[in-house]
Order: structure tokens, then C-alpha cells, then sequence
């Protein structure tokens, strides 16, 4: 029953959104300070996510407890912020107390609540609707609905505003960088790949058994070879010398240039390591090599280093 309360008292709040949903969009994207949340108990809570939740798609926001307001922290609130006020009743003491402060400093006020025709709304410049016909609360008096309705119009709040603002995932990834989505959309191949010595090269002609002594000594189960400019000729994989042994070829006699598979897959240093972990897929390979913009071998990577960045 709770879940079909809830979800019917969504769905009616939904049938009500209108003109003071999209005057309340068009107040918080001319916002040139903040979006300060407030609300007292329950609706404070809510308030915390919808601040964060704003934050973190584009609209920079902060929640102002009500009555830490009266005692010093209405100081953090400017002129050049929008006031975003839930309250279901539309009457908390502590909200009642601050109004007349926020209008004298002309502070833009949006009401949230479950009463239209609270002294919040009356006082508001605009008022959202977030009234519920009854709580899940069998006793009607837990917060519960009504809860759930301010979050998902806090929700379609932010959506509607990282719509308008034409945010993007990059956007998203630059708030969350220790996310794996912030992890995907920031990292580099460039950040992940090994660098200097210990790329393993080889020239073509180097001999079989230098070669396999790089291969061994780099770890990366591969080898690039490389002419005078280090422009990539070819790779040696492990693959490779495993089908080279299963065919029973004289290994002692052959050069890097014998063996190398000609023209292999590269990436540019600049790309994304997701675009590296795409084309190792695509290709089902285990190891790649990295070039600059010039063609140049400047890196080398396999699927651990990729696993141990966390972009797979």
C-alpha cells in the first residue's frame, strides 16, 4: 500500500505542474547567486538532497537551516539569490520568522508546499504544489508522502534546469571526479598509459632474442617496434610467440621485423582511456600502443593498467 500511496501522490502532483513550475525554471536559470534551500525537519532533509542534487547537475546550491538563519547564518544568504522554502504545512515557526527578513533584502522567494494558502504561499513569489490527499503513515502523520512528493519535485526541478542549461556528461563527470562516471569522462589514455623506459620498443631489426628480453622486462605482454623517428612499425604480442612456437619456427634466426604484426591498432594519448578500452574490445586485444599527434610511439597500455586506473 505504501509504495501505491506514494506513487499516486506523484502522479497527481504531476497532473498540477503549470505556469509556476516554469516561472520557478526561469527565476532559478536568472539566478545570478544561488539557490538556497530551507526547511525544517522532514522537509529539511529533503532540502539537503535537493540542494545536492542541484549542485551536482549545474545550478550551484546550499542548504540554510531555518533556525541557524535567526541566529547568525541568514548572513550567507545575498540579495542575488533565489530562497527555494519547503514546508508542507506552509507554516513552520522558523520559516514564518526569516520571511519578512528575505523580503526587506528582496530576496526572490519560492514556496514548496502542501498548502496553497499557507502564510508561506501567500508570501511567496511563487508557489510550487506539493500537496498529497494523505500520507502512507497509516495514522496519517509521519511524513511519508508528503516527503516524497517535495523530492520529486525537487527532482523535476534540477532535470528541468540541467535541461535548459544544456548540461552535459562532461559537465556531470566535472562534479564527480571520483565517480566512475567521473572516471570514464575525465581520465585520459595519457593519465593511464606507461610512459618512458618503460615502453617496450625494439627497432626492426632488432634480433629474436633482444626482443623477447624487452617483452620480459617491460611486463606489458607486448612490444612495439619502431623505426629511427620512433613512428610505430609493428607489434610482438605473447599471441604471437605462441602461434610462432605452435608453427615450429627457427626463433633464433628471426628479426623483430620477421615477426612484428605489421601496422597494429594505436590511440592518441589525447584520447579518453574509455576510447582505448573500446577499440581493445573491438579488436579483442589485450595491450595497445600510444602515439602522439605526430604518429610518434609516446606510451603503451594493456587491460591491467586500465583495470587498476578503474576505467574498466
Amino acid at each position: 500500500m505504501t509504495f501505491e500511496i506514494e506513487a499516486a501522490a506523484v502522479l497527481a502532483m504531476a497532473s498540477r505542474i503549470g505556469d509556476e513550475f516554469v516561472q520557478a525554471i526561469e527565476l532559478m536559470i536568472a539566478c545570478r547567486g544561488r539557490i538556497v534551500i530551507m526547511g525544517m525537519g522532514k522537509s529539511g532533509h529533503i532540502g539537503r538532497k535537493i540542494a545536492a542534487t542541484l549542485s551536482s547537475t549545474g545550478t550551484p546550491s546550499m542548504f540554510v537551516h531555518p533556525a541557524e538563519a535567526s541566529h547568525g547564518d541568514l548572513g550567507m544568504i545575498q540579495a542575488t539569490d533565489v530562497v527555494l522554502a519547503i514546508s508542507n504545512s506552509g507554516e513552520s515557526e522558523e520559516l514564518m520568522a526569516i520571511l519578512p527578513v528575505l523580503s526587506r533584502l528582496g530576496i526572490a522567494l519560492i514556496a514548496m508546499t502542501g498548502n496553497p494558502h499557507s502564510t508561506l504561499a501567500k508570501q511567496s513569489r511563487i508557489t510550487l504544489d506539493s500537496s498529497v490527499a494523505h500520507e502512507a503513515c497509516p495514522l496519517n502523520l509521519a511524513p511519508t508522502a508528503s516527503t516524497t512528493a517535495q523530492l520529486a519535485m525537487g527532482d523535476a526541478l534540477a532535470v528541468a534546469l540541467l535541461d535548459a542549461r544544456g548540461f552535459k556528461q562532461e559537465d556531470f563527470a566535472r562534479s564527480h571526479p571520483g565517480g566512475a562516471l567521473g572516471r570514464k569522462l575525465l581520465t585520459h589514455v595519457s593519465d593511464v598509459m606507461r610512459k618512458g623506459p618503460a615502453i617496450p620498443h625494439v627497432t626492426a631489426q632488432t634480433s629474436f632474442t633482444e626482443l623477447m628480453r624487452e617483452m620480459s622486462a617491460k611486463g606489458l605482454g607486448a612490444s612495439a617496434v619502431v623505426d629511427s623517428n620512433q613512428q610505430v612499425l609493428g607489434i610482438f604480442t605473447d599471441g604471437d610467440l605462441r602461434r610462432l612456437v605452435e608453427k615450429g619456427a627457427d626463433l633464433r634466426s628471426l628479426l623483430a621485423a620477421d615477426v612484428m604484426h605489421a601496422n597494429p591498432r594505436t590511440v592518441k594519448s589525447s584520447a579518453l582511456a574509455v576510447e582505448a578500452v573500446a577499440l581493445m574490445e573491438q579488436f579483442r586485444i589485450n595491450s595497445i600502443l600510444v602515439v602522439d599527434e605526430s604518429g610518434a610511439l609516446c606510451g603503451a597500455l594493456n587491460t591491467n593498467d586500465l583495470m587498476r586506473a578503474k576505467v574498466i
